[in-house]
């Protein structure tokens, strides 16, 4: 038998029993309406689409491309960064494009974590942002984020009483899962402290653009000082439905940005050129796609917190995200969030992720991706009402 260590350190998958179970029932023929995966069924925008056809009959496009990826794609999130948030960012140096965040992401840490170095990470959260450090040989030390928690404060809390001292902070804000929300001034906290403290900020930034209620996410990067100390991710993702397009972007520090810039030109080649050239189209063309993106993500919000509460669940709604973070109802809470998801799936038909698959600060709580639209949203809350009135 062969032991691989790396993958002995992490958990079993959670999310892949809810899989599993939502495989069988509908191999039953059983409707199941999944609210589980954030995997938007939005299309991606036509134009888009037309220019990534239009690029791939191209065959100079089929040719390997850039690994950190093609100028004019990096001038284009220059451009991005500066139109939406005012902030100079150099395409050379502090743009690097990544195969989607998570990628970014996860050999941006492993080109800096060494073993035994400490990450501090919301908790809960999802799941790449504390393992890409376990991943990497690192160890972590988790910060409670709740409503009744003040985030900031347990993690200056939690940085004090660790020894050998954190070393990375991986945050992201709008938050996934819990979708809780900060503003600038926040930001300006987490600069002075990991100037202070010596310590490397990565911030994922996926959810910029899905914001309610006039809501508007600030960028770590609007911060004087903050390009000194860290990064932010970015992704086409769930701005413009490119969730399988996987295009992203690692932008701040020079040095960071470079040392994933080095360890992607060992590993990849860079994506498809024509979903690069598409791409630019996405950042630089008409935006009034984003918006309704947004629009339709935050009528689903208002639709499902709606149908929730006539089936007694009453849930703040989020300002943010594709998500909504629910805590199980009383009644329900003995059955802990795994079983009261398969409890879900039985009887109401419906396919949410547990909280626990997000750590055990999860627990207690489950997440609906808002996936579906309006009509199966409705669909699904009544689904809900039923199973709820039948009880534990």
């Amino acid at each position: 038998m062969y032991e691989f260590k790396r993958i002995k350190r992490l958990p079993p998958y959670v999310f892949s029993i809810v899989n599993q179970l939502k495989l069988e029932a509908r191999r039953r023929g059983e409707d199941i309406i999944d609210l589980g995966m954030g995997n938007p069924d939005l299309p991606t925008p036509k134009h888009i689409v037309e220019k990534l056809i239009e690029a791939a009959r191209n065959p100079k496009n089929h040719r390997y491309s850039a690994s950190k990826g093609i100028t004019q794609l990096r001038l284009a999130m220059c451009e991005w960064y500066k139109r939406r948030f005012d902030v100079d960012l150099d395409h050379d140096s502090e743009v690097v494009v990544t195969i989607g965040s998570k990628e970014g992401l996860s050999h941006l840490v492993y080109a800096m974590v060494e073993p035994g170095d400490l990450a501090l990470t919301p908790a809960p959260a999802y799941p790449i942002h504390p393992y890409s450090v376990i991943i990497a040989g690192g160890d972590i030390r988790s910060i409670p984020i709740q409503e009744d928690t003040d985030f900031f404060k347990n993690m200056e809390e939690a940085f004090k009483s660790t020894w050998p001292r954190p070393k990375f902070l991986i945050i992201n804000f709008p938050h996934n899962p819990t979708t809780t929300c900060v503003d600038i001034g926040f930001f300006h906290k987490v600069v002075d402290f990991a100037k202070d403290n010596n310590i490397i900020v990565i911030h994922d930034f996926a959810y910029a653009d899905l914001v309610f209620d006039n809501y508007r996410a600030p960028s770590f990067l609007q911060v004087q000082g903050a390009k000194d100390v860290g990064v932010e991710l970015f992704s086409l993702t769930k701005s413009y439905s490119m969730a399988g397009w996987r295009v992203g972007f690692c932008v701040g520090n020079k040095e960071i940005v470079g040392a994933l810039t080095n360890i992607k030109s060992y590993l990849d080649y860079g994506m498809f050129q024509p979903i690069q050239i598409a791409s630019i189209i996405a950042l630089r063309g008409e935006q009034g796609c984003v918006e309704e993106i947004r629009k339709t993500y935050e009528k689903r919000r208002n639709t499902f917190i709606k149908g929730l509460k006539n089936a007694g669940w009453i849930i703040t709604p989020p300002q943010a995200t594709m998500f909504v973070w629910a805590e199980i109802p009383e009644p329900f809470k003995k059955m802990g969030s795994l079983e009261f998801t398969k409890f879900l799936l039985k009887e109401a038909g419906v396919a949410v992720s547990p909280g626990i698959g997000f750590g055990e600060n999860g627990e207690g709580y489950v997440r609906f991706a808002l996936v579906e639209n309006e009509h199966r949203i409705r669909q699904a809350t009544r689904g809900i009402k039923k199973a709820l009135s039948r009880g534990a």
